[in-house]
């Protein structure tokens, strides 16, 4: 039965319901606020108190969110699919990254969870904001290109920006300029918003996703709040201008210590980007508002997560996302909605490849019909699901990006990186390649990364002791426990669906065979020969 059947059906079975005094059941509604470079460890929740009071306070706060990429393109792609990077190959922000290619649209966008909750599940689909980095390029098909699954269609052009952007409004291009009132993003975003649950279907549940521009960088904030935390700095942690020697190369050529040029040009990006998402706290509070004034908060659930972390002067890295530590791999994750009791924290281990099964889950849909990575977390909202029963670990995982010629500000540097800030520290490289198991159980914190360069390198993290991951251990941990990690990792980097779900290292229903291990390890080694060929 296609969707506008199904809708006539059950209109039809709501009228005849209501005339015998008998209330409908619709399904919930489900919003999603994504925000664009939010950190969790830093502090980026603190000038959101009233995203905390509205979402986190009245729900669910998760303490162990984390992406399969810690970058936007391949992170929003698998929050679309729910799948990992090995299987929707989107690898970085490039086109040649797959970042909204013809293949990505060929291939993954007919079969993300937006277009399954219009058509298999009958709720009317609601995007705004940033969606791929490479959207709107015609290469990408232009702005004419309304990705599959979506009713209201208001996509941003390429990358955040805050004034003087283009957005796809149901596929015709419409221009905006610098006049706050009516063209600074974020506002713009709650305002199509309330038009679109003004004028909406009151008859079918929605879906609703809202893409801020904050708080990446430009970093504009808003007129009212410009002159908002003017003494505040980038936290001083233990990592903070820190020199990981014990790291990866591209952490080992930061310079340590930071030049003054570089910790006053992080401190003043950290004020700003705390400037900007004073105006999502505005947004959320509107929407959450609007929904409650219409009668509609009850039976709604509402999601708020970021794409990715950030650091500003870890490792002496000046400020970007794309590394392995927590920084730019955790993220905030608050949960409202119908059964869900207030004031609860989560640290069940989750990702964001679950939160498209989650949403399907919601709408009653069979996720045995999908080829989805990720799981369902509705479980773990409705205080249904305890830590014995669920995963203990997931895939983090990114392929790097690079320029074929020298960086004209560093030339000494030579071909091949990428992102260079000031004092020519750069952030990313062709070998910047790596990935890793995250490992959460109520007894073990462990992070295990394998890097796809020359050195084969491995970095590991035991941060219930080393919460800053200061110390490398790989050269020091049990031999046993080394193996283990590198056959779940090589499972992992293999699954697909349901095999992406099975037992881990840590979960007591996991065997360990140490053969498997073996050829896991010459799976590997011949996998990268094929790389270097």
């Amino acid at each position: 039965m296609d969707s506008a059947r199904r809708f006539a059906c059950c209109l039809l079975i709501c009228v005849s319901l209501w005339s015998s005094g008998v209330k409908c059941y619709r399904r919930p509604n489900i919003v999603l606020i994504l925000t664009d470079d939010l950190d969790l460890t830093m502090g980026g929740l603190t000038p959101l108190k009233k995203t905390q009071r509205l979402i986190g306070d009245a729900g669910m706060s998760f303490t162990n969110a984390f992406v399969a990429s810690p970058l936007c393109c391949p992170s929003r792609a698998s929050i679309l699919t729910g799948k990992y990077p090995h299987n929707h190959r989107v690898v970085n922000n490039t086109l040649e990254g797959n970042c909204s290619s013809a293949a990505w649209q060929k291939s993954e966008e007919p079969n993300v969870f937006p277009a399954l909750l219009r058509s298999a599940a009958g709720y009317q689909t609601f995007f705004a904001g940033k969606y791929l980095n490479q959207y709107g390029r015609s290469a990408a098909g232009g702005l004419q290109h309304v990705p599959p699954g979506w009713n209201y269609w208001v996509g941003l052009d390429q990358d955040s920006r805050y004034y003087n952007y283009t957005l796809s409004v149901n596929g015709k291009p419409q221009k905006h300029g610098a006049d706050y009132s009516k063209d600074y993003l974020t506002d713009l975003l709650a305002n199509v918003s309330l038009d679109f649950l003004q004028y909406k279907s009151s008859y079918q549940p929605f879906f609703m996703m809202v893409a801020t521009p904050a708080p990446h960088h430009p970093w504009t904030p808003a007129p009212q709040y410009q002159d908002h935390y003017n003494s505040t700095k980038a936290p001083r942690d233990p990592n903070f201008d820190h020199h990981g020697k014990d790291k990866h190369w591209l952490i080992r050529q930061a310079k340590t210590p930071m030049a003054n040029s570089s910790v006053e040009f992080l401190d003043t990006a950290f004020r700003k980007r705390w400037q900007t998402l004073l105006s999502v706290d505005d947004l959320v509070e509107t929407i959450v508002q609007r929904l409650e004034v219409r009668g509609e908060l009850d039976n709604t659930y509402i999601f708020f997560t970021s794409d990715n972390g950030y650091h500003t002067g870890q490792f002496s890295l000046p400020m970007d996302k794309r590394q392995l530590y927590e920084f730019d791999i955790r993220v905030p994750l608050m949960v409202r909605g119908p059964k869900i009791k207030p004031n609860q924290t989560s640290q069940m281990l989750v990702a964001n490849v679950d939160l498209g099964p989650t949403f399907l889950d919601i709408a009653g849909y069979d996720l045995n019909k999908t080829q989805m990575d990720g799981m369902s977390f509705l479980p773990i909202l409705h205080g249904q699901m305890n830590s014995s029963s669920w995963r203990t670990d997931i895939l983090v995982e990114y392929e790097g990006e690079g320029s074929d010629v020298s960086i004209p500000s560093c030339p000494l540097l030579g071909p091949g990186l990428w992102f260079c800030y000031p004092d020519c520290v750069c952030e990313d490289a062709f070998n910047n390649t790596y990935a890793c198991v995250r490992t959460v159980t109520p007894s073990v914190n462990l992070q295990y990364c394998e890097f796809d360069d020359n050195e084969v390198f491995v970095e590991v993290y035991n941060l219930t002791a080393d919460p800053f991951q200061l110390n490398n251990i790989a050269k020091s941990i049990e031999q046993e426990v080394l193996e283990e990690m590198n056959h779940r990792l090589m499972m992992l980097q293999s699954c697909s669906g349901a095999t992406c779900r099975t037992a881990g290292v840590f979960d007591p229903r996991y065997k360990f065979d140490p053969r498997q291990m073996f050829q896991s390890h010459s799976w590997r080694l011949n996998r990268r020969r094929q790389k270097l060929k």
